[in-house]
């Protein structure tokens, strides 16, 4: 066990397990007590290497992450403390791994629960080593002004009420953690504040006891008196006991035992920590406390008289000029976080991202506002989802029935179409789903799957501007623009596209009215005078019925369907439905095992 002082203003920790709050604090803590460096020098978590941002005062800094202990005390040679918040299932083993790094002197274990027999072991080589174990089940320790353990003394503002900034004169120990914040504030009341504070944990075992830290505190200088917090149950205790009678120790102890309430109940009672039960007269408050004021140290007749106990002992040791006061000085603001300071109205910030469409915040996610669970219940589809999530409505069953239909129809077209084409090509070189997937999405376009927006936009367009048919391709001729939606490399008239038929027979069944693909029907007729391969092909289809779908349902202005075409939400509906064949096509040349693609010699001309 270690004979001085522990910690310092250079000491620097390694974090395990990262948390992000008990880390900030621990920053926001070295800013408040002036600190040139950032006490945390890196994180550790196991399978995860970088960075954490975090904030140091104003400046934003990033911390390194290692995945392994070993990693980091390499990389943070000057880290000497370890700090574990790992669970209880795994903290003593990394705790352990921590204990056999050179670069590491103090281990502080927060998790309660741990295994007795392996905390049995980390203490024996801890004092066989030299090394110093806070805890388990501990919330740390804090020198004042210099360094800090993840969430000890709470908050900032409790901190500076404390005046844990700045060092004071009063080293405290004691076995709980709670208690220890209370017994901060109770100390600054009536002191200069501590110079060092301590929580060694409530387990049965804790890796440090109360006397070590007391002998470590009467051999610091700063030191001037000492206030120790022990509670009942095992016998801790009487280690100081014993290092008062011989004399180690000849600073005032002011000391306390909790739970001499203990006595009031009929049964043995189990207080908060595990090792807090009774097992006797020597374990009891009671039986400590007397020990206690018969070694020497100072011991109230209660825990309300404590702070008066504390006060005398300071201002007698003042009085013996044994304590000059420290001077207050005035710490240096933390700079409010935004989230904190947007809920307390301090402050307004605008958002960066607007939706409507979803909000995840509540119990459930909401597709534009119905709750995924109604979804489920009500037996909805994909196109009721589509419905919700593009057009920010619920839209009527034939509605959505069209859009699923449509999916259906335009999942795939084959492995020789130039999607599916690249998509083969590119898992074939053994790349991952979604580049072989992206690879097919970008060849669609105007040429490929993607004239379904210019189908409904020229088609609606010749419509509402009571263009015939004739006007309308003669139009188009002029300008040097093949009509979208019209023209097929394999379908003729005499042998339409069955997709076609199937989304005409459907809409004419089911749609209130069908003007649309009706007027595209005739620009066929018209088309189709003129050579046998310009039917009307699945993307006029589906532009012109989609017109159709909008107009009729009575859902949308005139405005909204003027948008919804010049965006792109007919085309998303082709990306949609192609992505599932692509996904396919990949499987399947995972599935067989293809080899890399190359294209044969034979199949292309080779020309100066």
């Amino acid at each position: 066990m270690a004979t001085g002082q522990l910690f310092s203003r250079t000491t620097q920790a390694l974090f395990y397990n990262y948390k992000q709050l008990p880390i900030q604090r621990m920053l926001d803590f070295d800013f408040l007590c002036g600190r040139d460096t950032p006490s945390v020098a890196g994180i550790i978590n196991p399978g995860a290497e970088g960075f954490q941002k975090l904030f140091f005062g104003q400046e934003e800094i990033a911390i390194p992450v290692h995945s392994t202990i070993e990693a980091a005390c390499a990389a943070h040679p000057t880290a000497d403390v370890f700090i574990n918040f790992a669970s209880y299932r795994s903290a003593a083993a990394s705790s352990m791994s921590a204990l056999k790094q050179p670069t590491i002197r103090v281990v502080a274990i927060i998790a309660e629960g741990v295994p007795e027999s392996d905390t049995k072991q980390l203490i024996a080589y801890a004092r066989s080593n030299n090394k110093v174990v806070i805890g388990p089940a501990t919330v740390g320790g804090i020198q004042a002004g210099a360094f800090k353990i993840g969430d000890t003394a709470g908050t900032i503002d409790n901190i500076v009420h404390c005046k844990l900034y700045r060092p004071g004169s009063v080293g405290f120990v004691s076995k709980s953690g709670g208690m220890s914040n209370e017994m901060y504030n109770t100390i600054a009341r009536v002191t200069d504040g501590i110079y060092e504070g301590i929580a060694i944990g409530g387990d049965v075992f804790p890796g440090s006891t109360l006397s070590d830290h007391i002998l470590r505190f009467h051999n610091i200088p700063q030191v001037k008196m000492m206030v120790v917090l022990g509670e009942l149950g095992g016998r801790d205790e009487y280690s100081l006991v014993e290092a008062l009678k011989q004399g180690k120790v000849n600073k005032p102890v002011v000391a306390w035992v909790s739970g001499t309430c203990a006595r009031l109940f009929k049964s043995e009672v189990q207080f908060g920590h595990a090792g807090a039960k009774s097992g006797g007269e020597m374990e009891s408050a009671q039986g400590k406390n007397q020990a206690l004021r018969e070694a020497g140290a100072v011991v109230p007749t209660s825990y309300e008289a404590l702070e008066a106990t504390i006060k005398e002992t300071f201002e007698k040791l003042v009085e013996e000029g044994k304590i000059t006061p420290v001077k207050e000085v005035k710490p240096p603001q933390i700079p409010e976080d935004l989230n904190s300071a947007i809920k307390s109205g301090k402050v307004r910030a605008p958002t960066h991202i607007i939706s409507t469409i979803s909000d995840d915040r509540g119990e459930e996610p909401c597709y534009a506002g119905v709750p995924m669970s109604s979804i489920v219940e009500q037996g909805l589809g994909v196109g009721d989802v589509i419905s919700l999530l593009w057009f920010k409505r619920s839209l009527p069953r034939y509605c959505t029935k069209f859009i699923e239909i449509c999916i259906m129809l335009c999942a795939d077209h084959g492995p020789c179409v130039s999607g599916a084409h690249n998509t083969i090509v590119t898992a074939r070189a053994g790349k991952d789903l979604v580049s072989s997937l992206v690879s097919g999405l970008l060849t669609i376009g105007p040429r490929f799957g993607g004239a379904i927006d210019d189908a409904a936009r020229y088609f609606k367009d010749a419509y509402d501007r009571g263009l015939t048919p004739y006007e309308f391709v003669e139009g188009m001729k002029k300008k040097g623009i093949r009509v979208p939606g019209i023209g097929h490399r394999i379908k003729r008239g005499d042998n339409r596209d069955k997709r076609v038929e199937l989304l005409q027979l459907f809409a004419r069944t089911n749609f209130p009215s069908v003007k649309y693909m009706e007027y595209a029907v005739q620009v066929e007729t018209y088309t189709l005078s003129k050579a046998n391969n310009l039917v009307l092909n699945v993307d006029g289809a589906i532009g012109s019925l989609f017109l159709d779908l909008l107009a009729g349902s009575g859902m949308f202005t005139k405005q909204e369907i003027d948008e919804i075409v010049e965006i792109g939400y007919l085309n998303g509906l082709f990306v949609l439905a192609r992505s599932i064949g692509l996904i396919g096509h990949t499987f399947d040349q995972k599935r067989l095992k293809q080899p890399l693609y190359r294209h044969p010699w034979e199949d292309v001309l080779y020309t100066k």
